[in-house]
């Protein structure tokens, strides 16, 4: 064969395999994108925020009543009992039904912050202790699955916490008498005006239970969705959608049953405002639990748990579903 002929048909054949190949091959920027390292490192904690955000949006009205029913009767054994229905149908009766979603600034800002940073941060752990197990030979437990949820819930609560005080405030304002209410337009409004008329530090008021309830919630809910979530896989034939859901709604019980004691005294904390004598009613974390028990009894604590599971365990699902989603996506 002559070497023009030759050359011909390789040409002809380099030529085929450029157009036979798939689009993604052929750019030098499609897909490489997402897998630059400072993107890589970023997205665990972009998807948790939009995961978290999500969530918020779906569950706001519950953890309206979640709050209203722990302010219920303070201070008292004989205090207010109410029930979720009857906190719904209050706070419909008394404005309209759009205000079980006082507080969604807040609520939203919170998560951007908050979830971003404990979703992002325990996958970060996460993928560094599985690299060190890896490196031994070894895989991953239980405990390395605790110590993650709980390092990345109590780092995320610290930045979080602002947010966190502003939503409580926004939803305890209709509690009181009309002519003492701040009214907050939104979540700025409210964060400014507290930190003008309290000092900056007032917006880290309840750090210490909000640390503790997000250390003890990540704990039930991250360390125990991923032991879930590993067990199921390996001992049943359930599709990854069901072992997803399942694992959820396991984590979701556990981070209740963990967080609420510290998520009531949290909203005590950041609920209160000095009285007349120019004191505040509960001046620390143990002070609220004293007061608390002896006044009120210790079963106070964990008063409104189906409200709360009703809450937990829904957001988790959403905001681990859709973490997980994007995880896939931005893979």
């Amino acid at each position: 064969m002559s070497k023009p002929l030759e050359a011909a048909k390789s040409a002809t054949s380099t030529t085929k395999q450029v157009l036979t190949k798939p689009v993604a091959e052929n750019s030098p920027t499609a897909g490489n994108f997402l897998h630059r390292p400072y993107v890589k490192a970023a997205l665990p904690f972009i998807n948790g925020g939009l995961a978290g955000m999500a969530a918020t949006t779906t569950i706001q009205p519950i953890d309206m009543v979640k709050v209203r029913l722990q302010l219920a009767g303070e201070g008292s054994k004989t205090g207010a009992r109410p029930n979720p229905l009857q906190v719904t149908r209050d706070i419909i009766a008394q404005g309209k039904l759009g205000d079980l979603y006082t507080g969604l600034s807040a609520g939203l800002l919170r998560q951007a912050v908050y979830t971003t940073a404990r979703l992002g941060f325990f996958d970060t752990f996460m993928t560094a202790l599985k690299a060190r197990a890896e490196t031994k030979g070894q895989s991953i437990g239980f405990k390395e699955r605790a110590a993650a949820g709980l390092t990345a819930g109590g780092l995320a609560a610290m930045v979080g916490n602002p947010a966190d005080l502003a939503l409580i405030r926004m939803q305890s304002d209709g509690l009181k008498p009309k002519d003492q209410r701040a009214n907050y337009r939104s979540v700025v409004d409210a964060l400014s005006r507290i930190a003008k008329g309290e000092g900056v530090y007032a917006l880290w008021a309840g750090a210490a239970p909000t640390v503790v309830r997000a250390m003890a919630l990540n704990f039930g809910q991250l360390a125990f969705f991923s032991e879930a979530k590993t067990q199921l896989k390996a001992k049943t034939q359930l599709s990854t959608t069901a072992q997803t859901l399942t694992a959820s709604a396991i984590a979701g019980f556990f981070a209740s049953f963990f967080s609420l004691p510290f998520d009531f005294v949290k909203t005590r904390l950041q609920k209160q405002s000095k009285g007349p004598d120019g004191k505040l009613p509960y001046s620390s974390m143990a002070d609220c639990f004293r007061k608390v028990t002896k006044d009120e009894g210790i079963l106070r604590f964990y008063r409104g748990f189906g409200t709360y599971y009703v809450r937990i365990a829904p957001h988790a699902m959403i905001t681990l579903i859709v973490a997980d989603w994007l995880g896939v996506l931005t893979k």
